[in-house]
């Protein structure tokens, strides 16, 4: 592992109507994967959001690359989103007047990649790339949006239920390629899921609850 973490969060807290999470301390080196299970209303998307750039805890810091990404200017975290993470969401937010191929080309266009045809090939979607988006089945567009996010390149995935709709073998597919991804790119992986079998194929699980990570 590298001398820094790629993410470190420190003692970070947010609640609405009451504590989803409190104090909670976080680091996700290269080549390491995690994953938090909870029950639903737990805080587990929220946290996610908090760690992603996307929602600023009440309290306590984040960093992503040794940055402060909540005292970062918005130009400066746009980058970090553009070019270092990839958040794969529950719905997939894919174009759908444009094809597979065209809705990953608009990811690799803005981080300056190219498709990985062998990535297609392991997300068995390349026989369904010139398809249009509303052609494709609910499991095909959830591995299109896969491949948009793993096409950026990114340094930290963060994936909230990337397999809560896919049968089990193709979940299980989706996590082997998951793993890999970080396996060739020293990347590292941020899962949220409520699948304790895909939870197990991390290196490590957490579990939130009253408020608090703690190791499985």
């Amino acid at each position: 592992m590298d001398n820094k973490p790629l993410l470190e969060a420190e003692k970070i807290s947010k609640s609405y109507d009451y504590n989803l999470f409190k104090d909670i301390d976080l680091s996700l080196w290269s080549n390491q994967s995690v994953a938090i299970m909870g029950r639903s209303g737990s805080g587990k998307s929220t946290l996610l959001h908090t760690l992603s750039t996307l929602l600023k805890p009440d309290s306590g810091s984040v960093k992503l690359f040794n940055k402060d990404i909540y005292k970062q200017s918005s130009k400066e975290t746009e980058l970090i989103r553009r070019n270092n993470i990839g958040i794969i969401f529950q719905s997939h937010y894919l174009f759908k007047g444009m094809s597979a191929r065209e809705n990953i080309e608009a990811a690799t266009l803005l981080a300056n990649t190219s498709i990985d045809s062998n990535l297609l090939k392991m997300l068995e979607i390349e026989h369904v790339i010139n398809k249009k988006v509303g052609d494709l089945s609910g499991g095909q567009q959830q591995r299109v949006s896969i491949a948009r996010v793993l096409s950026k390149r990114p340094k930290i995935i963060f994936a909230d239920e990337p397999t809560g709709n896919l049968d089990r073998d193709t979940a299980n597919m989706v996590m082997d390629v998951l793993n890999e991804y970080i396996k060739q790119n020293s990347a590292a992986l941020f899962l949220v899921t409520h699948d304790i079998e895909i939870a197990k194929k991390t290196q490590r699980m957490y579990r939130l609850e009253n408020a608090k990570l703690k190791i499985m």
